[in-house]
């Protein structure tokens, strides 16, 4: 232990003082390839781990002839994530890669440290041991809390702290599935869209190094890797448009269901190891009857995408039916609408993962339950093998709103491009089925509805960024209605107040007086006296609350076509806010948000 963290301060001594030497540019990318290679090993150990687990549990259960150890498992991973959260983790742990576009939008891109091991212990303990979840949420955060820290590390910017973020995102899905290019779109499609040219080159530096690592380490058994595959026959085209349709809707029903389930556990009133032993007992027996469910179920993608798809049977209440393609159909559809609730139960129950994988496996078994079925109904003779495939990248597309990195995923981990037209028609027609129903991707959904993540909307991504509290101005000086006009003449001779707010004595605010509308009165003496500020007091036309977002605030100054709006604040009045103010500070903010 004193040998390594010796080497580790050597490390950093040689990083401050390459810091010193090189340009900032030369600076990055370096720490991008240091980036890529803590994410990769990140990726290695869970994927190695997940992978042990899912091998003993299948020997286990080739001696027993039946699920039982994947249901116990499930239910111990859950467990003892929840003792680690309240043990270890000082009991909360932020789930889902929505932190990170909630960190980026709102945190100033500063990560707490316990984010780098944090989702490496929790998640080898919950999808390691077989929760229904996926991996890949935990290793983009580890990979983004690894290029915060080190920016914070290296009193780098906010710009720069936002770009190694970047690049730990893409260096974590390029490793974990030896797929660079689509680790690079996934950073920027999904996490920094406000992201521009200028940041590409480390974030591709990174996804490399990451894809490297891990290709030379990894044994490929373990990373989801497809070498079966058929032609592309242009004759299919109507049918991978109308498995886009299927897949667009599929993604809909996933990302509904899961929340409605996860949000249902989640709130059960019991103890967190009560509520970890109920989703997970529930979660076993789901398991014990659909295996498939078990884990990430990449192994069973891969036996889904082989010409043998009977052996999903094995070891199952249905095994004698193996050789039945109705039975197997049915058996699939079952697997593919209960993997929402699986999901929704795992991560709700108190374990930790994504919705990366579950998104391929549900996609791999829409494809192959869309074109089997077509196939035993005789009304077609499609490719199923290309159909499995193509069907995770409608479900990625349509779930994430990605539909970029859906198509290079695929594309990547086939081993070539042969089937990019059907991946773009799947691709594009889940998305825009899904962006019909759901404004925002799964993970952006409640994000973006409060204003708290950056969305496509460039203006709107600068504005979410602001603070209120640091816009209003609380020193304005205030008037009573039964003051009269002399009050306000006497303000305005010590202050350049152009708007006064009008409170009771319990501070709530009753009017506003604007100097514009007094204008000819103050400088008429005899109204003057004889004015109160009852009499010329207007009721404000929008008001501002501290919970309204930056871009509902905008909206406000628009109706109202003032410069000036009252903010309140628990029903109290509060201060003022200029729209000036607001401006400036995104041009400020835009300056600083510039990657250059």
């Amino acid at each position: 232990m004193k040998i390594v963290v010796t080497q580790l301060l050597k490390v950093k001594y040689i990083l401050i003082e390459g810091q010193k030497k090189l340009t900032r540019k030369q600076f990055i990318f370096l720490a991008s390839v240091l980036i890529g290679f803590t994410a990769a090993f990140a990726v290695i150990f869970l994927k190695a781990f997940a992978h042990w687990v899912f091998s003993f549990a299948a020997y286990i259960n080739a001696i027993v002839k039946l699920s039982f150890i994947n249901s116990i498992l499930p239910l111990i991973g859950i467990l003892l994530t929840v003792l680690v959260v309240n043990r270890i983790l000082g009991g909360s742990l932020e789930k889902g890669t929505s932190q990170i576009l909630y960190i980026v939008a709102r945190k100033a891109s500063i990560i707490p440290k316990k984010q780098m091991y944090a989702q490496i212990m929790t998640s080898s303990l919950t999808v390691g041991l077989g929760g229904s979840a996926g991996l890949e949420s935990p290793i983009v955060i580890t990979g983004a809390a690894f290029g915060s820290n080190f920016a914070q590390q290296f009193k780098l910017s906010y710009q720069e702290r936002t770009l190694l973020i970047g690049c730990g995102v893409a260096a974590g899905i390029a490793a974990a599935f030896n797929a660079p290019i689509a680790g690079v779109l996934f950073a920027v499609e999904v996490l920094l869209v406000d992201v521009t040219i200028a940041a590409f080159t480390p974030i591709m530096i990174a996804a490399a190094t990451g894809a490297l690592v891990s290709a030379v380490v990894l044994n490929e058994n373990i990373l989801l890797v497809f070498r079966e595959k058929q032609t592309f026959d242009y004759h299919n085209i109507p049918f991978y448009v109308l498995l886009g349709l299927f897949t667009g809707l599929t993604a809909v029903f996933y990302a509904r269901k899961f929340l409605k389930t996860e949000h249902f556990f989640a709130h059960l009133k019991f103890g967190p190891y009560k509520k970890a032993l109920i989703g997970g007992a529930v979660l076993g027996i789901l398991i014990f009857v659909f295996p498939t469910l078990f884990g990430e179920g990449y192994e069973s993608i891969k036996i889904l995408a082989d010409k043998n798809p009977g052996a999903l049977l094995k070891n199952t209440l249905f095994e004698q039916y193996s050789t039945s393609s109705w039975i197997l159909l049915a058996f699939v559809g079952f697997s593919m609408f209960l993997k929402a609730f699986a999901s929704g139960i795992t991560l709700g129950s108190g374990g930790n993962g994504g919705n990366f994988a579950p998104s391929l496996f549900l996609g791999s078994y829409a494809g192959y339950f869309f074109s089997k079925l077509l196939n035993l109904a005789g009304l077609t003779d499609l490719p199923i093998s290309n159909f499995t495939l193509v069907g995770m990248a409608g479900i990625l597309s349509g779930l994430f709103h990605a539909p970029l990195t859906a198509i290079f995923l695929i594309a990547e981990i086939t081993g070539g491009y042969d089937l990019m037209i059907p991946l773009m028609i799947v691709a594009s027609v889940s998305f825009a089925v899904s962006k019909r129903f759901e404004k925002h991707s799964l993970d952006v959904k409640n994000l973006a509805r409060k204003g708290n993540a950056f969305t496509s909307n460039k203006d709107s991504n600068i504005l979410c960024t602001l603070n209120i509290e640091d816009l209003v101005k609380k020193d304005y000086l205030t008037l009573t209605a039964d003051q009269d006009m002399e009050k306000i003449s006497d303000l305005l001779a010590h202050c350049d107040q152009v708007v006064f707010g009008v409170v009771s004595p319990e501070n709530e605010l009753e009017g506003l007086v604007y100097f514009d509308d007094i204008r000819e009165i103050i400088f008429d003496t005899s109204q003057v006296k004889n004015t109160m500020v009852k009499d010329i007091m207007l009721k404000p036309v929008q008001t501002i609350y501290l919970f309204d977002s930056m871009e509902t605030v905008m909206n406000k100054f628009e109706k109202s076509s003032k410069i000036f709006l009252p903010v309140e604040k628990n029903g109290r009045y509060y201060g003022f806010m200029a729209k000036s103010d607001i401006l400036e500070s995104y041009r400020n903010r835009l300056k600083s948000m510039t990657f250059e």
